[in-house]
């Protein structure tokens, strides 16, 4: 949902107030005493002196008389404005830049995706993001090709036609040019324009099938290097990259490898990709990868760089142009608009008697304090575990603060300040009356897909059993009435937490099943690793929408059912989605009627599952349907391709692993099951 934009603070060249014991910045859990002369820091109580510009007199209750106008003083969230402190080399950062690096090798120029790109970037330019709507964008555009050879181009906007420079030596990278690589579009439109007119034309004839992949991460890092700004590189590639050139990938996937103590082995990356990934963080240089392979790529190492470094990465497997042209071009769309940091480092600070102590998500770490991102955006989330290491004082509660200091895109360093005072209790029912089932789930999830990386899979699959029953026998042990000894008891705030548990534990990434491609659980286990807790919760349980008696007059979404095969009618029709698959099923017996307004065929024998959406139709049953799927789309970072499955036809088995209360069909328990051996698990802890 679209918020208010975020109060900008700027105290001009003396830069933000911060205690000077602990560094924290000015904000609503500071205690002004002395009449304001002098404040309390809420984090660690040092006393300090408040600057003579900063100075206001206090009111009877002892608050500041500006306590309203000041943003630092009275939100919960604001923005600083850095000085050159906070900068890189202590100069003010220039506007960040967007590389586009398109693979140009055999297969993407027969398929049409190279010219289908270049077609779509020349509408997309327009619509790069900025800072204000009225402003100009500041982002500044390049552009590069490769296959086995790369390719940069010279778009200044003096020049009447673009100029290709070549570098064979991947081995050694450099940027050919500097002057006319990183353009303003505005600018350069005419030179950029010819350009995308030409590059399919260019490479027409090309039969060169080999590709290089960490050369052309190197080069879009280094051209943000010599221009000295941080930037986002989209990577366009289709294959494993196996040309002579570092980070050259063989095929290693290995099925006989599953549900053994080396099955870690195929999440972790090969090669050099690990050093590059850091090399790209240090110097803000973010890494978005759209792939569209039509084997095995080798997820694991190919985006490794882009999940250390905030970026995201697209799959679109054995993508056809005339299917799948709609979900690639709606993802770049959203992708290239997005609103973003660049250069970005995260420090979380807290009152004393507890600490942040391990961080999940997109992310790189080089100490274990200091969370850096190339970049962040809208649809990130970074998860943050704490741990207790004192008492904590009931009376203050406790406290956090979460600074990023990062580049905004017009080009600005700020600093984007969260503050939360929560409260703590020595009652364990307390803790569980006000517990949340989803944020548990994604910090769950996020631990186990981290952990995958050095245990075997079952060893992390047995801890969650545990760490679920633990929580539920200490309930039970210490906030349930003794009355009920042999049944289940589940806290009200955790009724749904065995349903998710479940869930995670049969999903792909830690249920190795040879049917799920490695590079599936590889990509399932990065897109996680930076979600949101709204993304991983409808990502584990899928939302299931009865649409076939939809209230035509209301504006709402009908409301979810279970997501079980006892739901399913043969008269009824259901829509399914989890954020990145989307599905509408369609019993044998539904009505004709529904079948006419949806598709505008007789009968359920006249339904094509070819399709991938559904027709424009004039009548009040496809509008709300239509309706409600931009509702459900517009909420995630993904689009998601709609399938049509017919009940009792082939693809429904894909349909199926989606109803996550039933026995998986390649195995995992069913909720039912699953309930039965957590109870045990308790009784068995309790007894």
């Amino acid at each position: 949902p679209p918020q208010t934009r975020l109060h900008l603070v700027n105290h001009g060249e003396t830069g933000p107030i911060r205690c000077n014991r602990c560094k924290a910045y000015m904000c609503p859990l500071m205690q002004f005493i002395e009449g304001g002369r002098r404040y309390q820091c809420g984090f660690c109580n040092c006393i300090n002196d408040v600057p003579p510009f900063f100075f206001q007199h206090l009111d009877h209750m002892g608050r500041r008389i500006d306590h309203y106008e000041r943003p630092e003083l009275s939100l919960g969230s604001y923005e600083y404005v850095a000085t050159l402190d906070y900068c890189r080399d202590k100069k003010p950062p220039k506007p960040p830049a967007f590389i586009f690096m398109i693979d140009v090798s055999y297969r993407n120029i027969k398929s049409g995706l190279v010219k289908l790109i270049c077609d779509e970037l020349k509408t997309l330019l327009d619509k790069l993001p900025r800072e204000d709507q009225e402003q100009p964008s500041a982002i500044r555009v390049g552009f590069v090709t490769y296959n086995k050879v790369l390719h940069f181009f010279n778009v200044k906007s003096s020049l009447a036609q673009p100029q290709m420079m070549v570098v064979t030596d991947v081995a050694e990278v450099f940027v050919p040019l500097l002057d006319g690589f990183l353009v303003d579009f505005e600018e350069s439109r005419s030179v950029v324009t010819n350009l995308l007119d030409q590059i399919p034309e260019l490479f027409a004839d090309t039969n060169e099938s080999e590709t290089i992949f960490a050369p052309v991460i190197q080069a879009g890092m280094e051209a943000l290097k010599a221009a000295e700004c941080a930037g986002k590189l989209f990577i366009f590639h289709s294959s494993l990259p196996t040309a002579e050139a570092p980070g050259k990938l063989k095929n290693r996937d290995d099925k006989k490898l599953l549900n053994t103590d080396k099955e870690k082995t195929l999440f972790q990356p090969q090669g050099n990709y690990e050093a590059l990934a850091k090399d790209c963080v240090a110097n803000g240089c973010c890494v978005n990868l759209f792939l569209f392979p039509n084997q095995y790529v080798d997820v694991a190492s190919m985006g490794l760089v882009t999940m250390y470094t905030g970026g995201t990465l697209y799959k679109y497997n054995n993508f056809q142009i005339n299917t799948d042209s709609p979900q690639f071009l709606s993802d770049l769309r959203k992708d290239i608009q997005k609103k973003m940091g660049f250069d970005a480092t995260m420090r979380v600070r807290t009152s004393t008697g507890f600490r942040a102590t391990d961080f999940f998500g997109a992310i790189y770490m080089n100490n274990t304090t200091d969370v850096e991102m190339a970049a962040i955006d809208c649809d990130k989330a970074v998860t943050v575990e704490f741990k207790h290491d004192d008492k904590l004082n009931e009376d203050t509660g406790a406290l956090i603060q979460c600074a990023v200091l990062y580049t905004s895109m017009s080009g600005q360093r700020r600093i984007r300040i969260h503050n939360i005072g929560l409260n703590c209790s020595s009652q364990l029912a307390d803790v569980y009356r006000t517990c949340e089932t989803d944020a548990l789930i994604n910090f769950f999830a996020k631990s186990a897909f981290k952990a995958i990386l050095s245990q075997p899979l079952k060893t992390v699959r047995d801890i969650l059993m545990n760490q679920t029953a633990h929580m539920l026998a200490c309930y039970k042990k210490n906030c349930a009435s003794p009355a009920a000894v042999s049944q289940l008891i589940l806290p009200d705030t955790m009724k749904v937490l065995p349903v998710y548990m479940n869930c995670l534990l049969k999903s792909s990434v830690l249920a190795g099943r040879p049917e799920i491609p490695t590079d599936e659980r590889a990509f399932h286990r990065q897109l996680v690793m930076a979600m949101g807790v709204a993304d991983t919760q409808l990502f584990f349980y899928p939302l299931l929408l009865p649409i076939h008696n939809l209230d035509l007059k209301s504006d709402t979404v009908p409301a979810a059912v279970r997501c079980s095969e006892e739901r399913l009618s043969e008269g009824g029709a259901f829509l399914l989605a989890n954020g990145l698959s989307m599905f509408l099923w369609l019993g044998a017996s539904v009505s004709p009627e529904l079948i006419q307004g949806l598709f505008n065929v007789p009968s359920f024998a006249h339904i094509s599952t070819e399709a991938t959406s559904l027709p424009d139709l004039d009548n009040p049953f496809s509008k709300k349907l239509k309706h409600i799927l931009e509702q459900i789309q517009s909420q995630k970072p993904h689009t998601m391709k709609l399938m049509i499955v017919k009940q009792r036809e082939q693809p429904e088995m894909l349909f199926r692993q989606f109803l996550v209360e039933d026995k998986g069909i390649y195995g995992g328990a069913s909720y039912v099951d699953f309930l039965v051996c957590i109870h045990k698990e308790i009784t068995q802890l309790l007894s």
